[in-house]
């Protein structure tokens, strides 16, 4: 999360405003997207466009012409409630690139008086559903009848999928249960009015109102984060001594409730549902972001050319057949500094820098450490990985204490 917000700070996004389009999708949808990642990169496609033609529509009005956007999109899987929810997270860029007579190009910002997005949700709809027909995909108004290929081809998966769009348990005794819920009992008040940048139809749900201006790098880097983030942190969930979890909820719910409780099953099963399959890319770059655009090498803050093939001295253009240098990959003392603030490798004493002297691997030198600095040496004993015997076979027919 924090290596990669980095890498999109410092050798993607242009020192231009950035705004972050939310597109959330009905729960028909988000089932679908959660298995077929071909179909959920397409809808990011269909999404990405109407938004990038959008502004490029907007700029024309102004009198730009040529423009082009560009924009990084982040799939998220999950809920507030650790639900299957497939919603898209896009960083656009607020405006267009367009030429600048002079064989570059240069930035033009978007007006931020022109907010018709319950149109542009129109257009994003009508067009994914459209996707949706061409490729002969249920959308789920079709009912029980309509055919899923998820539940054929797995359908433990299948099943957990659903279960966790719903809100719902998949195993156990509690199978088909809400979550349980703590809170307060309110009122539950009238849905809030939306904003300027806000727009919601029929499941659909366009939210545009967060913009970080230009010079902001800091504040880009936490939305990167926040967007790039994993679906829980451990400081929100808590084991009881019952041996059920506790979710507290980032957010107070309109209905009052403030935590989920989960059963160890019911924990792991959500889990499961978010868990993406292997080699499946949730970071996508697209428009005059994407990795073959043509005006890429132009707009991006700095070139990496430390991933491309190094020149022949003898053949213009051509390569000397080595493989590429890499990019070395950040230390975590520098993503602690970048995302905590925190300077780890400054010494408290004397304020000097720490480096790395040795990695000591002997048993017996570690503990004449631990000693001289007045540390247990002793490894203490593991605890057992399961609970005790039962007092009865829990595969005997008999119940216990029943003496018939």
């Amino acid at each position: 999360m924090t290596d990669r917000a980095a890498h999109l700070v410092d050798h993607v996004f242009p020192a231009v405003p950035i705004r972050e389009w939310v597109l959330t999708l009905p729960p028909r949808l988000r089932y679908l997207l959660a298995w077929d990642h071909a179909l959920c990169r397409a809808v990011v496609a269909v999404y990405l466009r109407a938004v990038l033609g959008w502004l490029r529509r907007q700029a024309r009005r102004r009198g730009v012409a040529g423009g082009r956007g560009g924009a990084v999109a982040v799939v998220q899987r999950f809920g507030a409630a650790l639900n299957l929810n497939v919603h898209i997270h896009a960083l656009v860029l607020d405006g267009v690139f367009a030429p600048d007579g002079g064989g570059g190009v240069s930035f033009r910002a978007h007006d931020r008086r022109t907010d018709d997005v319950d149109a542009l949700l129109v257009t994003i709809q009508r067009r994914i559903e459209a996707l949706l027909h061409r490729r002969g995909v249920p959308d789920g108004r079709e009912g029980f009848d309509a055919p899923d290929r998820w539940a054929d081809d797995a359908p433990t998966l299948a099943g957990l999928a659903v279960a966790s769009v719903h809100g719902v348990a998949a195993l156990g005794v509690r199978a088909g249960a809400p979550v349980r819920r703590w809170g307060d009992t309110i009122d539950v008040p009238d849905p809030p009015s939306l904003g300027r940048w806000h727009a919601r139809q029929q499941g659909f749900d366009l939210h545009a109102g967060i913009v970080v201006p230009a010079g902001s790098r800091d504040r880009l880097e936490r939305l990167c984060r926040y967007a790039l983030r994993p679906p829980v942190g451990q400081d929100r969930l808590q084991l009881m001594p019952d041996g059920t979890a506790v979710l507290e909820l980032r957010r107070r719910w309109t209905d009052g409730t403030t935590h989920l409780v989960f059963d160890p099953v019911e924990l792991l099963e959500r889990l499961a549902a978010l868990t993406p399959r292997p080699r499946i890319n949730l970071v996508l770059d697209h428009g005059i972001l994407a990795p073959r655009a043509a005006w890429r090498r132009a707009v991006v803050p700095a070139r990496e050319d430390a991933h491309e093939p190094r020149g022949c001295d003898t053949c213009p253009g051509g390569t000397d057949g080595t493989p590429p240098q890499r990019r070395p990959n950040r230390t975590w003392a520098e993503l602690m500094q970048r995302s905590f603030g925190f300077d780890v490798l400054a010494c408290p004493r004397c304020a000097g820098r720490l480096k790395l002297v040795a990695l000591i691997q002997d048993g017996a030198v570690i503990r004449r450490m631990l000693r001289h600095l007045g540390l247990p040496d002793v490894v203490p004993e593991m605890r057992p990985s399961r609970a005790p015997p039962l007092p009865f076979d829990p595969y005997d027919d008999r119940i216990p204490g029943d003496d018939c």
